[in-house]
């Protein structure tokens, strides 16, 4: 059977990135869109431009900051009221400019963790409040392949940020399994973002590649999807059973 259509769906982190490249392939679907992020300025532009392109659809745009329980806690059911409902909620905001432990930037691994696992936790919280009420909805996580091992360098903090963002995920699934409420995790591979300047690896892709990928696989809401999942699926079950001398080789720093 085919997923039911998520008319109505929340982005966030949605000001760049993959949260405007999503809001731009979802707008193109037809579907209603309420974008949240801190940079006000690029989600009025990024409104204007989806409404111009895409006249039937509805997008709410509201500045909220991640790292602020009670701003997500207040902006969540806000937007969802102005969109007049929630079927999918997309928990994409993150950062990812670490340092390696120990190197004296803790406060830049902190901001990561901070932002990646207690900024994920408040916005499962939010979204999860509102579906449960309605017995209904997709809750999507927004993961990475650099979740499967212990990554070195400046993306320790980050690999660890988002394996916490898997559990959370995957405690939230088995608390709601047999509901009516879906959880799905994403894990990107490389992907040409701001947040991955610098940490590129072989196998990136363009933006608008990536966008398609996880836009797609998002629809078929999956229980955990790798995007591309070309190359990153087998290259992930390869990182699980690689000896760590030969993962910190592939991966670097």
């Amino acid at each position: 059977m085919s997923n039911p259509a998520r008319q109505r769906i929340l982005i966030t982190g949605a000001s760049s990135g993959l949260g405007e490249g999503m809001a731009r392939r979802f707008a193109a679907m037809g579907r209603d869109l309420a974008l949240a992020a801190r940079r006000t300025e690029r989600l009025e532009s990024l409104r204007q431009e989806l409404l111009a392109a895409h006249p039937g659809i509805r997008v709410e745009v509201a500045a909220m900051d991640v790292d602020d329980p009670a701003s997500v806690a207040t902006v969540v059911p806000e937007l969802v009221g102005r969109l007049g409902g929630l079927d999918r909620f997309v928990v994409n905001a993150g950062i990812g400019k670490g340092a390696s432990i120990g190197g004296g930037k803790p406060e830049a691994n902190r901001a990561v963790l901070h932002t990646n696992v207690l900024g994920a936790h408040a916005q499962c919280e939010a979204a999860m409040e509102v579906f449960r009420a309605q017995g209904a909805g997709h809750l999507v996580l927004i993961s990475s392949v650099a979740s499967v091992r212990g990554m070195p360098g400046t993306r320790t903090a980050y690999g660890a940020s988002k394996a916490a963002v898997n559990a959370l995920a995957e405690g939230i699934r088995s608390d709601v399994w047999g509901s009516g409420i879906v959880v799905t995790t994403i894990l990107p591979g490389y992907i040409a973002t701001d947040i991955n300047v610098g940490r590129r690896g072989p196998f990136t892709v363009e933006l608008d590649e990536g966008v398609d990928a996880l836009t797609a696989a998002i629809e078929r809401e999956p229980v955990k999807a790798y995007v591309p999942g070309w190359p990153w699926t087998p290259i992930a079950a390869l990182l699980r059973v690689l000896p760590l001398s030969v993962v910190r080789r592939l991966t670097g720093s």
